[in-house]
Parts: C-alpha cells; sequence; structure tokens
C-alpha cells in the first residue's frame, strides 16, 4: 500500500460543487497545517480510497445515492485497519437525536452542517490532522523501540552462546590436558616396567628365575601397551566413522562365554561371584568387534567390584532384540557422573575409567561399536556403592546353522618355508628374526627395500615378511616389484607394519600383500600366518 510521510484526508460527496468547495477550502491550509486532500464521489470509491491508503480523517456526506454514509461508515469500520479511522458527517438537514445517535453508532465522532463555516472546519480537521502525527510518530518509536529491542536480544543470545561456546571450548582444553597426562601416565607405567625389566636382564649374575619373571614382566607390559594403542586407535576410527564391520551371523551368547572364558583363564574372576545366564541369541554383527563390547564390560565391572562382590552377566533376547547384561554390586555410579559415563575426555571428576586408572575411552568406544552395529546401550545405577548395571541391546536375528570347523593344518617342522625379513628398523629386525629362529623357522634379513627385492630375485624365499615404512621404496613398491618378476610372482608376501586403519589394510592388499599383521605382532597371529599354504586367498587378519 502506497504511503506518504503527511496524513491524508478523505472528502467523500456525491456532489460535484459540493465535493469541489470543501477540497479546495481544506487545500488552502494543507502546506501550513501538513496534510494532503484526497477525494471520492460514492461510497464505493471511499472504500477502495480506504483499501489504497490510511487516513487521518474522514468527512463524509450523509446523503448520497446507493451507498449513504452511514452504510459508507459501517463498512469501512467492519474493516480492521480502518476501524479506528475518525468520521465526520457532513450534511446540510439539521440532524435530530435519532440521526446522531445513528451516526455515533457507525463511527462518527462529529457533525459539519453546510454552508460549512471555514474556521470551524480548519479547528476540527487540525485537530485530527495533530492526532494522526502523533499517532505516527509514537509508531516510529515503537517501531525503533522493537527494532533496537531485537537488537540488543540478538545480541545477548550471541553473547551468551559465545560464553557458552568459550566454556565449552575451555572444558574440552582442560578434558584433552587432563588425557594427555593421564595417556603420559599410562604409558609410562608400562614403559618404566620394561625397561627394569630389560635391565634386569643384561645384569651380571642375574639368576634364571629372575630372567624368566622379567621376561614375563616384558611380555604382559608390552601387551598392555598395545592395547593402549589399540584403544586410542579403535575410538578414533569409530568416531569418524572408519571402522569397517565384517558382519556374519552369530550367537551373542556363545561369544560372551568365550570371553568369560579368557577371563577366568587368566586369573582375573577369580575372588569373585560369576552368576551367568546365557541364552541362544543371535545377532549379525563382527565378532572381533562384539568381543570388545563385551571384554570392556566385563572389565569394567571386575575393576569397580571390590574382591567378594558378585558380577551378574546374561544373555536373553526379546521380540526385536538381543540384550547383554552386565550387573555388579561394586562401587556403583553417582547421578552427577551417570550421564557422562559414555563420554569421551570427560573431566576427570566425573569419568568412571580414570578413578582407578585407565584412559577413560572403553565405555565410549563400547557405545559406539554398539551404534555401528545399529543397537544400543544405557547404563543404570542406583548411586554410589550401590552397584551399576551395563545393557546392550542388538538386533535380533534368526538362528543360523553353523557348519563344523574346518580343522586345524599344522605346519611339519621339516617343510617350514624360508622367509625372507625385510625390515628397516635393525632391533626390530633383529628380534623379529631371533624369534623366528627360535622356531626353527629359516631366516634371511634386508634392511630396506631394494635390498629385499635383491635377496628375494636373488634367492626367492617361500614367505617374505615386508615393513610398509622403508627407505628408499616404501613396502607398496616391493610388493609391486616383487609381484612383477617372474621368479618371485607367487611367493607369499605379508605386511608387517605399523598402520592399521581399514583403509591401510585394503592398500596393503591392493598392492599384492596376502596378508595384513599389525605391529606389535602376536606371535601366534605370526606362526599361524607361516603355517598357511602360499596359494591362501588372500585376507585381512585382525590387529594383534
Amino acid at each position: 500500500m502506497p504511503k506518504s510521510d503527511k496524513p491524508k484526508i478523505l472528502v467523500v460527496n456525491d456532489d460535484p460543487a459540493s465535493l469541489l468547495a470543501l477540497t479546495s477550502l481544506l487545500d488552502q491550509w494543507a502546506d501550513e497545517t501538513g496534510y494532503t486532500v484526497v477525494s471520492a464521489r460514492s461510497g464505493q470509491e471511499a472504500l477502495r480510497q480506504v483499501l489504497l491508503h490510511d487516513f487521518a480523517v474522514i468527512l463524509l456526506d450523509v446523503n448520497m445515492p446507493g451507498m449513504d454514509g452511514f452504510e459508507t461508515a459501517e463498512a469501512i469500520h467492519q474493516r480492521a485497519r480502518s476501524a479506528d479511522i475518525p468520521i465526520i458527517f457532513v450534511t446540510a438537514f439539521l440532524a435530530d437525536e435519532i440521526d446522531r445517535l445513528k451516526a455515533y453508532q457507525r463511527g462518527a465522532v462529529d457533525f459539519l452542517f453546510t454552508p460549512v463555516i471555514p474556521q470551524i472546519l480548519q479547528a476540527k480537521v487540525s485537530v485530527f490532522v495533530a492526532l494522526a502525527n502523533k499517532n505516527e510518530q509514537l509508531r516510529r518509536q515503537a517501531d525503533k523501540l522493537s527494532q533496537r529491542t531485537s537488537e540488543l536480544t540478538a545480541t545477548n543470545r550471541q553473547l551468551v552462546r559465545e560464553m557458552e561456546e568459550r566454556r565449552a571450548a575451555e572444558r574440552k582444553s582442560h578434558a584433552k590436558d587432563e588425557f594427555l597426562a593421564m595417556l603420559g601416565h599410562e604409558l609410562r607405567n608400562p614403559l618404566s616396567a620394561i625397561s627394569s625389566a630389560a635391565a634386569l636382564l643384561g645384569l651380571p649374575g642375574s639368576h634364571a628365575e629372575s630372567n624368566a619373571r622379567a621376561r614375563v614382566i616384558i611380555q604382559r607390559q608390552t601387551q598392555h601397551l598395545s592395547r593402549i594403542v589399540d584403544d586410542l586407535l579403535d575410538l578414533s576410527r569409530a568416531m569418524s566413522g572408519k571402522i569397517l564391520l565384517s558382519k556374519k551371523a552369530l550367537d551373542l551368547s556363545t561369544l560372551v562365554s568365550t570371553c568369560l572364558d579368557t577371563f577366568r583363564a587368566t586369573g582375573r574372576t577369580a575372588g569373585y561371584r560369576i552368576n551367568v545366564e546365557l541364552e541362544p541369541g543371535w545377532v549379525e554383527g563382527d565378532a572381533t568387534r562384539l568381543e570388545q563390547v563385551t571384554s570392556n564390560l566385563i572389565d569394567n565391572a571386575l575393576k569397580y567390584t571390590p574382591a567378594g562382590g558378585s558380577i551378574d552377566i546374561a544373555v536373553s533376547c526379546d521380540k526385536d532384540n538381543v540384550v547383554l547384561a552386565v550387573s555388579d554390586t561394586g562401587v556403583g555410579i553417582g547421578p552427577e557422573l551417570l550421564p557422562h559415563v559414555f563420554d569421551v575426555f570427560v573431566q576427570g571428576t566425573i569419568s568412571i575409567d580414570r578413578a582407578q586408572g585407565g584412559l577413560g575411552i572403553g565405555l565410549s568406544l563400547v557405545r559406539r561399536l554398539v551404534e555401528l552395529h545399529g543397537g544400543s546401550v544405557n547404563a543404570h545405577s542406583d548411586g554410589n556403592s550401590n552397584g551399576s548395571r551395563f545393557e546392550i541391546r542388538l538386533p535380533r536375528i534368526a538362528a543360523a546353522v553353523q557348519a563344523a570347523p574346518a580343522p586345524r593344518r599344522h605346519q611339519p617342522e621339516a617343510t617350514r618355508p624360508t622367509v625372507l625379513l625385510i625390515e628397516d628398523n635393525e632391533d626390530g629386525r633383529e628380534m623379529m628374526a631371533t624369534m623366528l629362529d627360535a622356531y626353527h623357522y629359516p631366516v634371511r634379513q634386508a634392511g630396506d627395500g631394494l635390498e629385499g627385492v635383491a635377496a628375494a630375485t636373488a634367492e626367492p624365499p617361500d614367505v617374505a615378511l615386508v615393513d610398509i615404512g622403508l627407505p628408499g621404496i616404501d613396502g607398496y613398491e616391493v610388493a609391486r616389484r616383487l609381484r612383477e618378476h617372474p621368479a618371485t610372482r607367487n611367493m607369499r608376501l605379508i605386511a608387517l607394519t605399523g598402520y592399521g586403519l581399514e583403509e591401510d589394510q585394503k592398500r596393503v592388499l591392493e598392492a599384492g600383500f596376502d596378508l595384513h599383521l599389525v605391529k606389535p605382532v602376536d606371535i601366534r597371529l605370526l606362526l599361524d600366518a607361516l603355517g598357511e599354504q602360499a596359494t591362501a586367498r588372500p585376507s585381512v587378519r585382525p590387529a594383534a
């Protein structure tokens, strides 16, 4: 709707002479008083003008053919936007009390009788123009105030958001600092034990019993370091969506039973009352990852339950899910901590994993792995010293028919394959070669990629163990060259590498390797790999 800065006055009269007289009279004071004049010659035209403009006052003739002044006034005031426009009726007849009442009922504010006295017309019009100007001024002030209020509100929201982001950043920074400090602590402990045990092995006159004990400590602490690295890498992969699950139908109760047997074999369950109820329940999942989940939950229950306490482990089925529940009578979880038990890198005061050592990422990894399987996990506790319960729900599938396991192949000592070890780290190469020699494998060594290719092509071994991060040419290029050479095209190639992401495993196989093993490699996995036939199908072996 077009608008003007000046108030407008609408003059409605069907008589051209009267309309001209009123508009001409009003035009005389228009510049002085500050308004503009609009005219209409019928009630219908007046309504059209009201649709187009806002008016300070309407001078409306009462006696008009078709739609008279009363009907026009009623129509104008029925519209919400024009309901408050003041109307002055103009008439040549002296209105009686009934006419005045009728006019006021239809929104009239006053009457003018013709012939109109100019001074009275100017006075009445000036009042309504001044009122319109004041209303417009108030409206603009209200608009400015509303705009300023909106700006202040937006600024306040921005400040609150920035303060929250700053606090979140500070919490995150503090949590990371605390995590790094905890990581340093967790790494130094096994490193200190390994260093002391290695020093003991080198002491002159050390007893065989002490040496054996030192070797056990080195092995155990090395495995502990490996678990720390694996947990960090697994959590990073899980959070970035880079874990590729190798799903197949499996019975969760069988998997849980196997995990529990491992804890029993290592003596971890000694001193606890372990109650087990395992109902067959089939899910589609990655066995390795679900073993991680189960082991983390059982380990968590053992860690936070004093000796003599009870731990309940159950697998059950409902209509659509298989449910794994691990309950304990341990230290419990406080109400302030309960919502955060699955968070990663939270403050140490609210991290269940850090109270008793550890990196505080085990339960975070559990949640992410379960979610990758399409399941859910939740925790419950009645508070400190009241134990806790962790429950995992995985989508249930129909039971699968299990095939009989294939008999394990053993490699006769007389036919053990010759091995070429291509590794640039002298200590690692020496220890690996010594270990293989202890198992009676013929081993040759090469310190870089080019030397390894030359040694393999000059005297082809049965198996080549190749590090990926080699100087000169890397392990990928070594594999490509050996696959291209007629003498080494069909030899078995096994990658030994610290690179353990799924894309690293894929790249290894694409380069021509038969197998991918992640350092530090469990000797049993390596011996199994060496015992397989050279024509075995390429596969990916899980990290040690």
